[in-house]
């Protein structure tokens, strides 16, 4: 089962570059088997691996099964950890700034307090993951965050964007039905990102580019969108009683379906 784990995680980092391998993610996976449910390291063994990096040789964790482990307050910056498992793993407040998360498998893991800041996340599965008051300031965040909580999470400056539509095939959901109430994502890419049904009440999205977005059935009350561009984004069912400054963002009259969102 791990052989075929790797091998299929090879596939979801290939795919990135080649539409043709593009695939769904979950396709002949069993995640209730021991590599996706158990760790094959201790917390010891972790952070002794972590110790022998340099900054010109990170240390490498790439593949590794770590599910339900405890890293709580662990220093990750820069290291590898492409394709590792961290179902249901206990990362509060641990620090992945510069490291590289990408397929990524990381279902009800809890990163509260963590700091993203310049990482790489592209391809990785986060559903109902708890990301609250995390700093993913700078990051490349294209992974599939659904139904996580996201509360007073940081996205200043990230690159949200799933760009192309390989890429988007693997990121599948987006941040749909995510709660992202109080995050801030200030001159944020958020270029066709995903947050159907996502609750972003009181966010800050001055500045952020929402071109192309899916926003149906999100509600923005009390969100602050000075400055953000609206060009094409699709506001099914969106709900903006209660939205900050509508009337500073960009392009807003080329949304679509604002006849069906709700204003009041």
């Amino acid at each position: 089962m791990l052989r075929r784990f790797i091998s299929l995680a090879g596939l979801l980092i290939m795919s990135a570059a080649s539409p043709a391998l593009a695939q769904d993610p979950f396709q002949g996976l069993d995640l209730t088997s021991d590599a996706f449910t158990k760790s094959e390291l201790t917390r010891e063994e972790v952070v002794a691996v972590i110790a022998k990096g340099t900054p010109a040789a990170p240390a490498d964790l790439s593949g590794k099964a770590l599910n339900g482990l405890d890293l709580s307050g662990v220093d990750l910056r820069g290291v590898n950890l492409r394709t590792a498992r961290l179902n249901k793993a206990n990362l509060k407040g641990a620090n992945f700034s510069g490291a590289a998360l990408d397929a990524v498998w990381a279902i009800e893991a809890n990163f509260t307090g963590a700091n993203f800041a310049n990482a790489s996340l592209i391809g990785a599965q986060f559903i109902k993951a708890r990301f609250d008051g995390v700093d993913f300031s700078k990051a490349k965040v294209k992974s599939n965050f659904a139904q996580a909580s996201m509360v007073k999470a940081r996205f200043d400056g990230a690159d949200l964007s799933p760009g192309k539509k390989n890429q988007r095939a693997i990121v599948k959901r987006g941040f749909e039905g995510a709660t992202l109430d109080g995050a801030s994502f200030k001159g944020a890419n958020m270029v066709e990102v995903d947050l159907e049904f996502a609750s972003l009440r009181d966010a800050d999205l001055r500045d952020a580019i929402l071109a192309g977005a899916d926003l149906s059935g999100t509600t923005l009350a009390g969100a602050d969108v000075a400055g953000a561009d609206f060009n094409g984004a699709n506001v099914d069912s969106a709900k903006f009683a209660g939205i900050k400054n509508l009337a500073a963002a960009k392009s807003f009259d080329t949304v679509r379906n604002y006849d069906k969102a709700y204003k009041e």
